[in-house]
């Protein structure tokens, strides 16, 4: 059984070393030019969902550059240094990172995918309600689509039910459902993490029974930490929380395609 725990920058190849540099440059740089100039970077570089007026097809690369905290950037870069590294000495730097941008836009391409079902969706249930609007039909919209607004608006559709036929009451809701789309389609996605789940896959099929310890303390084979990993976004995903800013789909997304594309490497490398 092989240990694997990286020591020292003696193990950091080019690949992994350039895109370290590069995301620590990108973040310092958000943060200046929004503290000094008021400029936002994440609103040019992050990804936004197609329908957005601030969508560029550029995104889908840039995002996986920047970060929204100094702990989203150092767990992501942590990661991929751990991980990355053992990857790239593998298979070479430009195998490393092909794999690497393949992966990245994978994941963005399924978060994206994952995204315009959910907003047509959305889209669907706001437009059957506007047609037919009353305090039943908004309160059942609340709880299935927006239960972290639930207690702020429980005073409002008790007044409502006592005056149904008042038409400012439908205006206000008009105004809220529209507003919670619009707020779907312009949050930016942003992170290294689809690519970086990618790298874990890899790290997980490469070293199948090399041992990672958790919070540096439990022992578990790299194999069985990639399936519970992506177990754990699976589930996160499909109950898609209220209040959880996270892109489980692109984590997914990361892994999926990375196993399609390491798959595709080994039945070519078996036919030559």
């Amino acid at each position: 059984m092989t240990q694997y725990s990286p020591t020292g920058f003696r193990l950091m190849p080019p690949a992994v070393k350039n895109l370290l540099i590069i995301n620590a440059l990108l973040f310092l740089g958000t943060e200046i030019t929004k503290a000094k100039f008021d400029f936002d970077l994440t609103q040019y570089l992050g990804l936004y969902y197609p329908e957005s007026q601030y969508f560029n097809p550029y995104q889908l690369f840039t995002h996986l550059f920047m970060h929204g905290s100094l702990m989203h950037i150092f767990s992501n870069m942590f990661a991929l240094w751990m991980f990355g590294a053992a990857i790239e000495n593998v298979w070479g730097t430009k195998r490393f990172l092909f794999f690497y941008v393949f992966t990245g836009l994978g994941a963005a391409s399924l978060h994206l995918l994952v995204s315009w079902y959910r907003i047509n969706e959305l889209h669907t249930v706001i437009t059957t309600y506007q047609n037919s609007p009353s305090p039943q039909s908004f309160t059942k919209l609340v709880i299935d689509y927006f239960p972290e607004y639930k207690p702020a608006v429980a005073q409002f559709i008790q007044q409502w039910t006592i005056h149904p036929n008042d038409p400012h009451f439908f205006a206000e809701t008009n105004e809220f459902v529209k507003n919670q789309l619009e707020m779907r389609i312009n949050v930016p996605t942003i992170g290294a993490s689809g690519a970086v789940f990618g790298i874990l896959l890899a790290f997980g099929m490469l070293f199948p029974n090399t041992m990672i310890y958790i919070y540096f303390l439990f022992p578990l084979k790299a194999k069985y930490f990639v399936i519970l990993y992506g177990l754990f976004e699976l589930y996160s995903g499909y109950n898609n929380q209220p209040g959880d800013n996270i892109a489980h789909f692109a984590h997914l997304g990361g892994m999926f395609f990375g196993f399609i594309l390491i798959k595709y490497w080994q039945k070519r490398q078996f036919r030559s």
